[in-house]
């Protein structure tokens, strides 16, 4: 875990844990991450709390309203303000704040002098658009910088007036600076993330690194075969490039769990068959009998669930070369790594796979070992509990 420790500190008592989270309109990982680590702090005995604000919420605001709230909530910081006076939280824990619970939480917390721990679920803080994608490739041109490309490029939900929202929101809280003052650990999902959190401007002495957790059961030791894709259908999930390396290999098949918007790139493909969206339990059994896990994805990916998922089921991926990604997958040792968006190197990768099955089930072998190692929930306890204490000594000793 990356990161400086001031020192070691510990308490005889469970901790008190103020949850902040802005759920999205569309349920995602980042939801379902937030849900899991409040079960898992729960079942250990800690006390945790959640102040939750709801984006199906944002319809009822007027234009005006939401943009104002999005740059600072009155009724966040009235609100967060009254939760630690009524739960005297040891440490505040943020997940999402956009766009109606805003910055305005952290100036609450430091009001009260209660440390305020940040998930860095995605690259907001540095891009409007959260993914450092732009046409469909990667793009850092406002990482760094004022954010004003994305206004440009109307990047926010192609919006211009959007974009610009959000890049006034960044830079009005780099001027006051939320980001270097008020927030007393931020946690990274890998070390890819973490350097490019610095790069950015985050000051690097305060980002830790702890990837999320899955829950699972020993793995499935029966028959695997065919190739497995897994997520929502959308273009930043490289689906083009799937479908075109599909094309490529007509004797190969792939069983395709998820939908979305670019569904319809799949459907025209003869030997995809497309399972829709299933519940985890189903991903998970579909992930106990493939052979490898295709993940073509064309963004930096901050975590990639899926990953882990197939770890925890002895599942070795397909990866794309790129961020992340290429960080978690080791090329040969837990999958096969190809270039992001190159449609006949991924044709290639599968092709190996399909033709070397006692590789690939000890590749997969090994995607277990690393799963048991550092994605479990008791590993996940601990590196988040010593996080919380270190930010707790922080605040203490600052």
């Amino acid at each position: 875990m990356t990161g400086t420790f001031v020192t070691s500190f510990s308490l005889d008592r469970p901790l008190r844990v103020l949850v902040l989270h802005n759920h999205y309109l569309h349920r995602g990982g980042e939801d379902s991450v937030v849900e899991s680590e409040v079960d898992l702090l729960r079942d250990a005995g800690h006390e945790v709390r959640t102040y939750l604000r709801d984006n199906h919420d944002v319809d009822a605001a007027s234009r005006l309203a939401l943009a104002c709230d999005t740059l600072w909530s009155a009724r966040s910081r009235r609100e967060v303000a009254g939760e630690i006076a009524a739960f005297a939280p040891d440490v505040i824990h943020v997940h999402n704040t956009l766009p109606l619970i805003s910055p305005s939480a952290y100036w609450a917390a430091a009001d009260a002098r209660v440390p305020v721990v940040q998930t860095l679920h995605n690259f907001r803080l540095h891009c409007p658009q959260a993914m450092y994608l732009r046409d469909g490739r990667v793009c850092e041109d406002c990482k760094g910088r004022v954010p004003w490309a994305s206004v440009l490029h109307r990047c926010y939900r192609g919006s211009a007036t959007q974009s610009a929202v959000i890049s006034g929101m960044l830079v009005l809280h780099r001027a006051l600076g939320t980001w270097s003052n008020k927030v007393t650990r931020y946690i990274a999902l890998n070390e890819f993330c973490r350097r490019k959190f610095v790069e950015g401007g985050l000051p690097a002495d305060r980002i830790v690194v702890k990837p999320n957790f899955v829950r699972a059961d020993a793995v499935h030791d029966g028959p695997r075969s065919g190739l497995l894709f897994a997520g929502r259908l959308s273009p930043e999930k490289g689906v083009a490039t799937l479908a075109a390396a599909l094309r490529r290999v007509p004797e190969l098949s792939v069983r395709v769990a998820g939908e979305g918007p670019a569904a319809s790139v799949l459907r025209a493909v003869p030997n995809a068959t497309l399972l829709g969206s299933l519940p985890v339990a189903d991903v998970m059994r579909q992930m106990s009998t493939a052979s490898a896990l295709l993940l073509p994805s064309v963004w930096y990916e901050n975590f990639p669930r899926t990953i882990v998922e197939a770890f925890s089921q002895g599942l070795p991926v397909i990866s794309s070369r790129l961020g992340a990604m290429a960080e978690i997958v080791e090329d040969g040792r837990t999958g096969l790594l190809f270039e992001p968006g190159d449609a006949e190197d991924l044709a290639r990768a599968m092709r190996e796979a399909v033709a070397n099955p006692a590789r690939m089930r000890e590749m997969g072998r090994a995607a277990r070992a690393v799963y048991e190692r550092t994605y479990t929930p008791r590993e996940n306890l601990e590196r988040l509990t010593q996080i919380y204490l270190d930010a707790m000594a922080a605040v203490r000793h600052g």
